[in-house]
């Protein structure tokens, strides 16, 4: 039996047209924003962070979004690209008008300046004084100092240590075996004696682990590698770094090292190898570094202060999160950048994952509380990563926002970030902080100053080419790279910002 039906042929092709349309509004608009069961609207955020993706991600980002969307009506999508890929992908991303929000930058990688220069960014100002009022009044006003360029902030900072800390990383075991002095130990100079002693002594360790990261001992501020200004330097003369005396006795200690055998043949192309046993090494610090790298290592480490912590632009903007110029939601970027800096439960949930899954607590001892109560920036408790949260979910703690909201680790004080408050305030500026270069009239010639760095620098680092014969031939291409016009024009826009500081 047929059905009766009043359908014609025309009557379906207006139903047709008129569904086709509804999709086309809805698809339209539903990139960036949807309705949640409540029927309010969700705005779509997209932000781009540097790290490897981990295997619970997606678990802790569905936590993330059930929260931040009944407090702010956000839903966040994040996009993870590996280290060795970010500031590449990230060019990429920029440079095709992809659609993003938010994304990781700083000093180091996907530069900070670079993107400001040429107009990625959005100047954040006018948001700070609104959406991100609270973080604008809390984080420490010199990272604000530095995230400006010409006058404006593009940039939220994580607020954490401000200044350059370099350190010796020592295996504790070798520094207890031979009573080692470790404290007393900063100089490169001051290494040597030690690293006879464990050549001779333990001739299954390598007394200096060196790996092609490695930077030998810097006393400058690099503005713009390898030009830049001496940190004692007031009279704020523009160099190149491997003219300094400092520098080119560095190089001729480290020879020396290598010469003795102190330091692993591979260092110039070594990738870092956790399994080898190393006396020494050289970290980029902070305080309690090395309870983290202990943790990391799998075995007790301690450490020494290389030289005076100084503060430039560069360590400033050691990692900050920027809004696309062209975002369709800065406003509601801004409000989550300051909701994860300051709701404790957001922070941490993004930054160790879910408690009981990823994470316990551990509640500290009464007198242990007793000595913080009332510290801001103190707890009352700690936590536990879980065994498999290095393997499921582990991320740089400070990609995402500022430290000190974050929860201490069993291994930690309860006062970890009451020190790190302490440190900051106490760590001095270099003559240079605040200044930035622009360097589009140079820009051929910095371009240019890669390759020669590449061919020469992590050989003569880590000391395993004679600088006798190679500083000179690096600072012969260097000079025909054009190195002399990048000095003088810094030098040119040095004066001018000191002139009118």
């Amino acid at each position: 039996m047929k059905i009766k039906t009043n359908i014609t042929i025309k009557n379906i092709m207006m139903l047709t047209a008129a569904f086709s349309f509804i999709v086309t509004m809805i698809s339209g608009c539903g990139k960036q924003t949807e309705e949640n069961e409540e029927e309010t609207e969700l705005v779509e955020l997209t932000w781009y962070q540097v790290g490897e993706a981990q295997t619970d991600d997606q678990m802790v980002l569905d936590e993330v979004n059930q929260y931040i969307e009944e407090k702010i009506g956000v839903r966040l999508h994040i996009v993870k690209v590996g280290w060795a890929d970010y500031s590449q992908k990230m060019q990429v991303v920029i440079n095709t008008d992809d659609v993003w929000d938010m994304c990781f930058t700083c000093s180091w990688t996907n530069d900070y300046l670079q993107n400001v220069q040429k107009g990625a960014f959005l100047e954040l100002d006018d948001l700070l004084q609104n959406q991100g009022k609270q973080i604008y009044e809390e984080i420490d006003e010199r990272f604000w100092a530095a995230a400006e360029v010409g006058g404006q902030i593009y940039g939220v900072p994580s607020e954490k240590e401000i200044g350059n800390f370099p350190m010796w990383v020592f295996t504790k075991e070798y520094v207890d075996k031979y009573d080692i002095p470790y404290e007393e130990i900063h100089t490169l100079e001051d290494l040597e004696p030690w690293l006879a002693l464990i050549k001779e002594k333990e001739p299954d360790v390598i007394p200096m682990y060196l790996t092609k990261d490695y930077t030998a001992p810097t006393y400058m501020d690099k503005i713009q590698d390898p030009v830049g200004i001496e940190y004692d330097d007031d009279g704020l003369i523009v160099k190149n770094v491997f003219e300094t005396e400092k520098m080119k006795s560095v190089l001729e200690t480290m020879r020396k090292y290598y010469l003795a055998g102190y330091i692993n043949e591979d260092a110039a192309v070594a990738s870092d190898d956790r399994s080898v046993k190393r006396f020494v090494t050289k970290g980029d610090g902070q305080p309690y570094a090395e309870l983290t790298w202990s943790k990391d290592l799998g075995y007790e480490v301690v450490v020494s202060q290389i030289m005076d912590v100084k503060i430039t632009n560069a360590s400033a903007r050691g990692a900050m999160t920027a809004i696309n110029r062209n975002s369709e939601h800065p406003e509601k970027a801004m409000e989550l950048l300051n909701l994860i800096n300051t709701d404790e439960y957001l922070r941490n949930l993004l930054n160790y994952g879910i408690e009981g899954v990823h994470w316990d607590k551990i509640e500290a001892d009464a007198d242990e509380i007793a000595a913080v109560e009332g510290k801001e920036y103190a707890y009352d408790f700690r936590i536990k990563l879980n065994e498999d949260s290095a393997r499921n979910y582990a991320v740089p703690y400070w990609v995402q926002g500022g430290l000190f909201h974050t929860y201490v680790l069993d291994n930690e004080p309860l006062d970890k970030w009451i020190t790190f408050k302490e440190f900051n305030d106490a760590s001095i500026e270099a003559p240079s902080f605040g200044f930035d270069f622009n360097l589009e009239p140079v820009s051929s010639q910095v371009a240019a100053f890669r390759n020669v760095l590449d061919e020469f620098g992590k050989s003569l680092y880590t000391g395993s080419v004679d600088p006798d014969k190679y500083l000179p031939e690096l600072n012969r291409k260097l000079e025909a790279a054009g190195i002399q016009d990048v000095i003088d024009e810094m030098q040119r826009q040095v004066d001018e910002w000191k002139a009118a500081k």
